[in-house]
């Protein structure tokens, strides 16, 4: 059985936990850079910089009105990542079920 792969550049990307927070704020919708970057304690080249890092893992995309840039989540790769994830699930299942087997034969 092969097992679906993820591109290690969708793990980089969301390796990083403000890279996650941007995604989870971009789940609500579409937003400008500026907006993104309201409850962060950091600069707006700071975030762009991991914008920059989501867009080219495929995760964000981008569009531009003027001189303002606006992200939108793209959760396909995403996707991706679940699936390599769901691989393993079964595995741990079978640990966890024989380890509470184990603990109710040994108090």
């Amino acid at each position: 059985m092969s097992r679906p792969t993820a591109s290690a550049d969708t793990f980089i990307a969301i390796a990083d936990p403000t890279r996650r927070a941007i995604l989870d704020r971009l789940r609500l919708g579409e937003q400008s850079v500026k907006h993104l970057a309201e409850p962060f304690s950091m600069s707006l080249p700071a975030i762009s910089q991991h914008l920059q890092v989501l867009a080219e893992a495929g995760l964000v995309t981008q569009r531009r009105v003027g001189r303002q840039r606006f992200y939108r989540l793209n959760p396909e790769p995403l996707k991706q990542v679940s699936d390599w994830v769901a691989c393993y699930e079964q595995f741990w299942e079978e640990k966890l079920d024989a380890l509470g087997h184990y603990l109710e034969e040994n108090p």
